[in-house]
């Protein structure tokens, strides 16, 4: 596949940007883990704000201050070059950038959801309480499905930050798109300046991250209606 690219387009384009192409498969992969294993730790930390009694809530809260104010970059630092060095540890660096992100992404899932359940009326509640539901099914059958409804166009718009938040890996060697096209920008070969290698990077971020921005406002808009629909209709 390197070769035909080389052929069609050229040396060193061609084998620049099937490499940039390459590489953009390990962005993928990193953007995933971080948001399936992210959105697991985040729905427990949810489960454990929304819940009755101060320690669990108040230790959730905690966790979700912690990784929010500590920057992505820091976390890389501290889990791909701190940890190992001050605990004589290996850490591979697609172990300490799964667990950053993943991290990271928890924090910010978790705060998404919440603010999604805590946006429900308190009204609906309270209703739930008056037909005799326990705390349990007004959460299942009333209060979740609206929270969904809610957190889904923001929490898609936050895979957007995941794989822009993945560039930062390569600061501990986690080979990725920003890793090969940072060593051919930095490169003596002719063809491969900055200024030719950081717009093909910036074209594959883009169409990365556009189709999901889009899938994203689309989705605010049409639940959005559908929200205020079922609005008038409940007021009716």
């Amino acid at each position: 596949m390197k070769d035909l690219f080389a052929e069609v387009l050229g040396k060193p384009f061609g084998i620049v940007l099937y490499q940039l192409l390459d590489a953009t498969q390990f962005t993928i992969y990193l953007s995933l883990i971080a948001f399936l294993g992210g959105g697991a730790i985040a729905m427990i930390v949810t489960a454990a704000r929304v819940a009755p009694g101060r320690f669990l809530s108040g230790l959730s809260t905690a966790y979700t201050w912690l990784f929010q104010s500590v920057p992505l970059l820091m976390l890389l630092f501290l889990l791909g070059l701190g940890v190992p060095h001050l605990f004589s540890l290996r850490i591979d660096p697609w172990t300490a950038a799964g667990v950053a992100l993943t991290l990271y992404t928890s924090a910010y899932l978790a705060e998404v959801w919440c603010g999604a359940i805590f946006a429900v009326p308190g009204s609906q509640h309270e209703g739930g309480k008056a037909l005799g539901l326990t705390l349990f099914q007004i959460m299942i059958l009333i209060i979740l499905p609206q929270a969904v409804r809610l957190a889904i166009a923001p929490t898609i718009g936050f895979m957007v930050q995941i794989i822009k938040g993945t560039s930062l890996a390569y600061i501990i060697g986690f080979h990725d798109l920003m890793t090969v096209g940072k060593r051919w920008a930095n490169s003596p070969v002719p063809g491969t300046q900055p200024f030719v290698i950081y717009p093909l990077m910036a074209i594959i971020y883009f169409s990365l991250c556009f189709p999901l921005s889009v899938w994203s406002r689309r989705l605010e808009k049409r639940l959005g209606s559908a929200s205020s629909k079922s609005g008038g209709n409940v007021a009716a």
